[in-house]
């Protein structure tokens, strides 16, 4: 059961801590000290969807766990419950982010080439910036989500 409880955690850890990582360190760095944002651009897209599939792989490791622990604890399988709600949301996004908007937003730079170059009034540029919001709205989301069920998790006296 510990071992469960261990997997359980790590995967919300590694998670949540990626998303931290990465808007309150990666990201900002990279703008601020590479000398265009396209450079910047072209670490921090595939960095995203690295971290995307370990958000994925993260998601279903946490509800394997959760679901045995419940039956380990309670002899029943709990396939509904908040927490598994909360989870099952996050990796919906995360799925919507990496395969709907990245590959709208690589294909605008693919043919926009050196986005710097491009006026902020261009319709492309436009698109890939609107879709660029909902890139920071969804991970924000996804770590808001997250951040209930670490609660949830903690407040749990079971196991």
């Amino acid at each position: 059961m510990s071992f469960l409880r261990f997997l359980l955690l790590l995967s919300l850890i590694v998670w949540l801590g990626g998303i931290i990582f990465f808007a309150a360190v990666m990201a900002p760095t990279l703008f601020a000290v590479l000398p265009t944002r396209t450079m910047a651009g072209s670490v921090v897209g595939p960095t995203l969807s690295e971290l995307h599939w370990i958000g994925l792989f993260c998601g279903l490791v946490f509800l394997a766990s959760s679901v045995i622990c419940d039956y380990r604890a309670k002899g029943d399988f709990r396939l509904i419950s908040a927490r598994h709600a909360l989870v099952g949301l996050m990796l919906v996004l995360t799925a919507t982010s990496l395969f709907v908007i990245t590959p709208k937003m690589t294909a605008i730079k693919e043919q926009i080439g050196i986005i710097d170059n491009v006026p902020v009034t261009d319709p492309q540029r436009v698109h890939f910036n609107a879709l660029h919001v909902w890139s920071t709205r969804i991970e924000s989301a996804v770590l808001l989500l997250g951040l209930g069920v670490v609660f949830s998790v903690a407040r749990q006296r079971e196991w």
